[in-house]
């Protein structure tokens, strides 16, 4: 069955018969039969319409208007199927995914400008970066290797990090982060998942999950990446940065502004007033404040709103920010980290500055169009910068920066990257300044197939998919040999689900030395703009600087 895609503006096909006529014409040209066509209409909007993934509503109809995302005839008698039918039903928790807990979720938002616009040169003269000749202007003689770190130097096998994360499969996650050697983070509010946390007077005291999610990372560590602790501001209240830094060992705290999925800070709602008094008690904003007795008698007569936590939002200054990161490094930091989305340019120049004053060690800048379990569905889809816009701002601010003479830490561009050429096309757009790309859902999806799988295979249950290739896991994960040759035969014990993003990562440096050797530059710090064609008139428009129209 083939599927056309039909883009239409409603003002000129604005009727059925139109529509009809317009179809016809289609399948006369490809000479197939109105029985054998399925038909998607999409109106020209960018934004999704009332159907999401996110909730698992759909629109009732194919018949959409562009603007609401309602469709275009709402009738009485509908079963309520759209988000607007479940948000009369279940009211401000649809503000929030219903389908988080065991999935992933991202931006299902079509941006007018993404990397796709963007084709990758290729070059058949001369070779920089290695000896010109064909013995050594190979693929396998393309540097990957990257380092930072203003104090602390930092090597990574590749230009690469695993972005903050503590969900679903997590443990393989750093593993698979250690084998690959990159860099990766443990996400904010770990401690809400460990139910052995301890709290004494608002502080924790004992935190063995973090104890655990860092020896994921440590006991495969063969000297290139770090894995990071990443704190907000009530991980800070309770003391998370001191007990991890002093405590379990860890080396490094990312201080986190947002992400491009979620730039405020979550709300959860909770069942009842003993367990919104619990999580006050924890230091957690609650509102209604569920230790006043008007709020407490209201409860018990039954006129009581639902109880939510609320995160606090980052209110940083520079002055608390510097005294904040001093106080870090005075409890044994060895290196500090931002996460950073695509707020304001101001505040992303802002934040630049604060970070060259400070010598902080890396920036991760999060585009739209990545994703996160915990963030308002709308947010995902409609607020931030788009990837590749956000990191035209942060190379042209940076470019700015080193002209006045300022030393710029590590910066990392990641939202919607998954493949090669996209990283590849990430760097080049860097024009010299973007250290890695962040691949988080991607890296996920990756070991929780490679666990899945490798369970399977255990079993006995080898996918027919696979089969071909064996039985075993070791037959199977073709990537195997290239693990043995860093760690010797005990590789083959390694849980799947690491191995899954080993190899995951080992494809994506294994296709950037391809793309890179294609451009004959052989050494990643050569990648720029000019290894990149635009395919449209946005990219075009974004390379020359003239896509911000902003009327301030």
């Amino acid at each position: 069955m083939h599927v056309f895609i039909l883009r239409y503006n409603q003002r000129i096909v604005n009727n059925f018969v139109e529509l009809i006529f317009f179809i016809g014409k289609m399948v006369v040209s490809s000479c197939q039969t109105l029985k054998t066509l399925k038909i998607k209409v999409a109106t020209m909007s960018y934004s999704p319409t009332l159907s999401s993934g996110f909730t698992s509503a759909k629109n009732r109809s194919v018949f959409i208007s562009p603007q609401s995302g309602m469709c275009s005839f709402c009738t009485e008698d509908c079963a309520g199927t759209c988000e607007l039918a479940l948000a009369a039903i279940l009211g401000a928790q649809t503000v929030y995914p219903m389908t988080t807990g065991n999935n992933q979720i991202a931006s299902e938002k079509d941006y007018p400008i993404d990397f796709s616009h963007f084709n990758i040169n290729g070059r058949v003269f001369g070779a920089q970066g290695v000896v010109e000749n064909c013995e050594e202007a190979t693929i396998f003689n393309v540097n990957l290797e990257r380092s930072y770190g203003t104090f602390h130097p930092v090597k990574m096998s590749m230009p690469v990090i695993l972005p903050a994360l503590m969900k679903l499969n997590w443990q393989d996650y750093f593993a698979g982060a250690a084998m690959a050697g990159v860099t990766c983070i443990i996400g904010e509010d770990a401690r809400n998942n460990d139910p052995k946390l301890k709290v004494t007077n608002g502080k924790i005291e004992e935190f063995p999950l973090l104890d655990k999610a860092l020896n994921c990372f440590r006991q495969y560590y063969r000297g290139y990446g770090q894995i990071v602790v990443q704190c907000n501001i009530e991980d800070n209240l309770m003391g998370v940065p001191q007990i991890a830094l002093q405590k379990y060992g860890a080396e490094a705290i990312e201080i986190k502004f947002g992400q491009a999925a979620k730039g405020t800070q979550p709300v959860k709602r909770l069942r009842d007033i003993e367990t919104a008094i619990a999580r006050q008690k924890l230091g957690d904003l609650v509102h209604p404040d569920p230790s006043d007795p008007a709020i407490q008698k209201a409860y018990r007569n039954g006129v009581c709103p639902n109880f939510n936590t609320y995160g606090r939002l980052p209110l940083w200054t520079e002055e608390s920010l510097i005294a904040h990161i001093a106080k870090l490094r005075d409890w044994g930091a060895k290196n500090i980290y931002f996460k950073m989305a695509g707020y304001d340019k101001t505040d992303i120049e802002r934040v630049l500055r604060i970070a060259c004053k400070a010598k902080v060690d890396m920036i991760t800048f999060d585009g739209a169009g990545g994703g996160s379990g915990y963030s308002p569905a709308k947010m995902m889809n409609e607020w931030s910068l788009p990837t590749v816009c956000l990191e035209d701002i942060v190379v042209r601010i940076s470019t700015q920066l080193k002209e006045e003479g300022e030393t710029l830490p590590a910066l990392v561009m990641t939202g919607g990257f998954a493949s090669e050429d996209q990283v590849f096309k990430g760097l080049a757009y860097g024009d010299g300044h973007m250290l890695a790309i962040g691949l988080c859902r991607a890296a996920m999806a990756a070991a929780m197939t490679g666990k899945n799988i490798g369970e399977q295979i255990k079993s006995g249950n080898v996918p027919e998919r696979f089969k071909k290739y064996g039985s075993t896991i070791e037959e199977i994960f073709c990537d195997l040999p290239d693990l043995r040759a860093l760690y010797g035969t005990r590789a083959n014990d390694f849980p799947s689900g690491a191995i899954g993003v080993f190899s995951y990562l080992n494809k994506i440096a294994f296709g950037l030395r391809h793309f890179a050797a294609l451009n004959r530059k052989f050494n990643l710090p050569l990648l720029d703009k000019s290894d990149l064609i635009p395919l449209t008139a946005e990219a075009k428009a974004l390379m020359a600087d003239k896509w911000f129209m902003s009327p301030r």
